[in-house]
């Protein structure tokens, strides 16, 4: 797919949502899950250890309200991990265990699985259990599927209230469609997207960068704006990877480097970007190194660059046909490094 030039807006979906595992357990997995189950369904906890004075004078007295907005973005790992804290945190964690099971199910119904048939509409009511009882996780996953349906104020309901129990995919998505309201809401979305690129999420850095872009008019948004595409580049954001080479390409927001410039265009080549396929390619050409620049030129001529056919062709010309024969193989079996 063709990628546009900065700064314009990004043609995949705005949304993003924290990944969760769908691969069919495993039987030992399998049990160890059953039993599980049983403890979280089990109407007394196993017998847990004393916490010390000074922790049980502390967070063993924290409100179950606390507690529960406190762990609502917890993943599993970290919510099974705080449940055996304490007797107190077992009971005011119930709730979210039993989210969490929910949203597995969620996710089964939603993508399919060997075992569970797809059903949207079994998705969407898991997902809506699972937030009724305080899982930030599943509000973000239910509001993704009203947004998909059309249903988009509640979808931004959802996403705003996972926003404030402080999940990054929430304050993302939120900050995205306050961009895409009618008129715009700027500031707002500046707000929650600077809470998520705080938070470490990578593809509000790249948006929180892109906004500050197009709406600069001065030097310290510009400067702002690089430092967020930097951290979403080096967050594996491919687009960032672009957009930060032309940074330091132009001495745009950072101090010029052709190194770096041409460290960043590589790695978005890389990773898929299909402009930086091309203006790779023709880095590659201009100091003559045709075989490699052929199959980034290629690859760019895949993916819809119209300008990559015309200097691919030239740098085939000048190719012997075994070393043609092997960039057009390289071409065949390259293969995109993991990004985002």
């Amino acid at each position: 797919m063709k990628h546009r030039t900065w700064p314009r807006a990004s043609s995949s979906s705005p949304f993003s949502s924290f990944p969760f595992p769908t691969d069919t357990p495993s039987s030992s997995s399998a049990a160890k899950h059953t039993r599980f189950v049983r403890r979280c369904s089990h109407s007394h906890p196993p017998p847990l250890p004393a916490a010390p004075s000074d922790v049980g004078a502390g967070f063993s007295a924290l409100p179950y309200d606390v507690m529960a907005k406190i762990a609502a973005s917890f993943d599993d790992p970290t919510l099974k991990a705080a449940s055996v804290v304490c007797r107190s945190w077992w009971e005011a964690l119930r709730p979210l265990r039993e989210a969490m099971m929910l949203l597995r199910w969620g996710k089964k119904f939603k993508h399919g699985s060997p075992r569970v048939k797809q059903n949207a509409e079994k998705a969407l009511e898991s997902f809506e259990k699972a937030a009724a009882r305080g899982s930030a996780l599943a509000m973000v996953d239910a509001g993704l599927m009203y947004w998909e349906r059309g249903e988009k104020q509640r979808a931004l309901d959802l996403f705003l209230k996972s926003a404030e129990l402080g999940n990054h995919a929430a304050q993302c998505n939120l900050g995205i469609s306050y961009l895409q309201a009618e008129p715009p809401k700027t500031e707002e979305a500046i707000k929650w997207l600077r809470k998520a690129s705080v938070g470490g999420n990578a593809r509000a850095q790249y948006q929180l960068a892109l906004t500050l872009h197009r709406s600069c008019g001065t030097k310290s948004n510009m400067k702002e704006a690089a430092r967020w595409y930097l951290k979403a580049a080096e967050g594996g954001y491919v687009r960032a990877m672009y957009n930060i080479s032309l940074c330091y390409s132009f001495g745009d927001g950072l101090t010029h480097s052709n190194q770096l410039a041409r460290k960043w265009m590589k790695r978005a080549a890389d990773s898929g970007h299909s402009k930086a396929q091309y203006e790779h390619g023709l880095a590659l050409f201009s100091e003559g190194d045709m075989m490699k620049a052929v199959v980034y030129l290629e690859l760019a001529t895949r993916a819809g660059e119209r300008g990559a056919s015309h200097v691919k062709n030239e740098a085939l010309h000048r190719l012997s046909a075994a070393s043609r024969d092997h960039a057009m193989h390289l071409a065949d079996s390259w293969r995109a490094l993991p990004s985002k």
